[in-house]
């Protein structure tokens, strides 16, 4: 069980070791490559067997019994984004071969990938917030370097935005990780919750000034209105599995570090500190929304569909403002069915939108590839050229819309039901109308790309190029859209029971096995 629940770091850690090893040979590089992910995906489904049948599972790394040594753990939370990352590096792993060229290969595109595997699994699995920073900066590494590479003048341009921002998020982070240490004594996020709750009066507004640093800091990450322009300026410029890449992995590792310590930690001031989450679910969907209408690139605008994406996935955090100062055991039955079915949307969509968005940029990356160009108003007639790929569109876009029965739909729903049924009438309302907004930009691109007829001379590609512009890896994404939808009784039914795990994280904390807090940390030793 110990080798299972580290397995998603590792394999992809010996991937990208291997990867090193035989950077002269590109086809032992992407051999190497699929492999691993085809392992990362059977150690997500793996992780997800063993949750649903025996609940939160936890390892501490080195023989050193927690809080003092480093945990692993994971839910049925973690162990979902894993299952999930594991399908996208598979679908990118299949996209990379046509798609990335020779020089790329040979300068350790693919041990970079894997780099990043290993740190977006490390995030999801670690049980200790100063080794969550960790994981983020092997993120941040392997992104920088992945964002970058090749070279070219708008690469450098989106990376310089990229890396200066997310390295102000870090720098908050370790900022705020270094006061909470000093304040509680503890960084194990189990002990965490424990030692936070019995901090005296005066030491708990410290504590809410370190919930915003921490939002601030992962809302960089995740971006955020605010915080989120280096993602437009920067998610565009690279190939187009980087792209794809990204787009499904890097905002989602944010958002899931939200509803994490969120729910776990920062829960001593949730009218204060969960507004706040609202206010910027509610700004990220307005200003997601509005921005995808403006664009005319394609991948850009599937950027600012991120943003608006990021909102809908931050509702379900923000609606424990109705908790208030009680803890969710302690609330009523009515605040806890609307803070639960809330929660449970925001998982579902955060499970949704990673499949979604991965095969919109894979398709965007295809289309970029058969017509020689991604400008929305340069495109046209795909619909007749190519009517498979119009098909695999179509079922991401509407499912990122909400379009019945497609997987996007039912977290739509739940969210926009909590919201209204917990009279946070506001928000709801943002959430419609940004729905709105999203199907409009995305009929627009459905109606100038695939319908419009193709403009005389423009957006020729080479026959090279058009060969091998195939978006196979997008049909095994689409399928899965198809597949949450038609069975998004059972996907909610386990969306719910890691919702619950979240508010409620006695199991959590029980099985991480923390000390009491008046046990002197030496008799933790081995």
């Amino acid at each position: 069980m110990s080798a299972l629940i580290v397995s998603p770091v590792l394999v992809p850690f010996v991937a990208a070791i291997l990867c090193l090893l035989t950077r002269r040979s590109r086809r032992i590089q992407r051999v190497t490559n699929l492999v691993g992910a085809v392992a990362l995906a059977l150690c997500g489904g793996g992780l997800v067997a063993l949750v649903t049948t025996s609940g939160v599972q936890s390892v501490q790394i080195g023989g050193w019994d927690a809080p003092v040594g480093v945990s692993f753990v994971v839910d049925r939370l973690s162990a979902g984004m894993v299952l999930i990352t594991g399908i996208v590096a598979l679908a990118i792993a299949l996209y990379s071969v046509p798609m990335i060229d020779k020089r790329r290969e040979l300068f350790g595109y693919y041990a970079m990938v894997n780099t990043l595997l290993m740190g977006v699994c490390g995030a999801f699995l670690t049980g200790d917030i100063f080794n969550l920073y960790v994981w983020f900066e092997v993120m941040l590494m392997s992104s920088f370097v992945l964002l970058a590479l090749g070279g070219e003048r708008p690469q450098l341009e989106g990376s310089i935005k990229y890396v200066t921002l997310n390295l102000l998020s870090s720098a908050i982070f370790l900022s705020a990780i270094g006061i909470l240490y000093g304040l509680v004594g503890t960084l194990n996020m189990a002990d965490l919750a424990v030692r936070v709750v019995q901090l005296d009066d005066s030491a708990k507004g410290m504590v809410s000034t370190l919930a915003v640093m921490f939002l601030v800091a992962f809302g960089i990450k995740a971006g955020v209105f605010p915080l989120f322009f280096w993602l437009p300026a920067s998610y565009h410029t690279p190939p187009a599995p980087i792209s794809a890449l990204f787009a499904a992995l890097l905002t989602k590792v944010g958002l899931y570090v939200i509803l994490r310590v969120f729910t776990l930690i920062f829960v001593l001031d949730v009218p204060t500190t969960h507004t706040l989450i609202l206010a910027a679910a509610g700004s990220s969907l307005i200003v997601g929304g509005l921005g995808a209408i403006a664009q005319n690139v394609l991948r850009r605008q599937l950027s600012f569909l991120i943003i608006s994406s990021i909102g809908f996935a931050l509702i379900g955090p923000g609606l424990m403002i109705g908790l208030g100062d009680r803890a969710y055991v302690d609330a009523s039955a009515e605040v806890q069915a609307v803070v639960l079915l809330g929660l449970a949307g925001s998982i579902f969509y955060l499970f949704h939108t990673v499949l979604v968005k991965a095969s919109l940029f894979i398709l965007a990356g295809s289309i970029e590839r058969w017509k020689g160009t991604d400008e929305i108003g340069r495109l046209g007639g795909l619909a007749l050229e190519r009517p498979w790929l119009s098909v695999m569109w179509a079922i991401a876009a509407f499912s990122l819309a909400g379009v019945p029965p497609l997987s996007g739909v039912f977290p739509k729903l739940a969210l926009i039901g909590a919201s209204f049924r917990g009279e946070h009438y506001g928000i709801a309302i943002v959430a419609l109308v940004c729905s709105v907004l999203v199907l409009y930009a995305i009929a627009r691109v459905w109606l100038e790309v695939f319908w419009k007829p193709s403009p005389d001379g423009e957006g020729g590609a080479s026959e090279r190029s058009r060969a091998t512009a195939s978006p196979a890896p997008a049909i095994v994404l689409s399928i899965l859209i198809v597949a949450m939808g038609l069975g998004a009784g059972p996907v909610f039914s386990y969306c719910r029971e890691a919702a619950l795990g979240l508010l409620d994280p006695s199991d959590y904390i029980e099985r991480v096995g923390v000390l009491d807090p008046g046990l002197d940390e030496t008799e933790a030793q081995p």
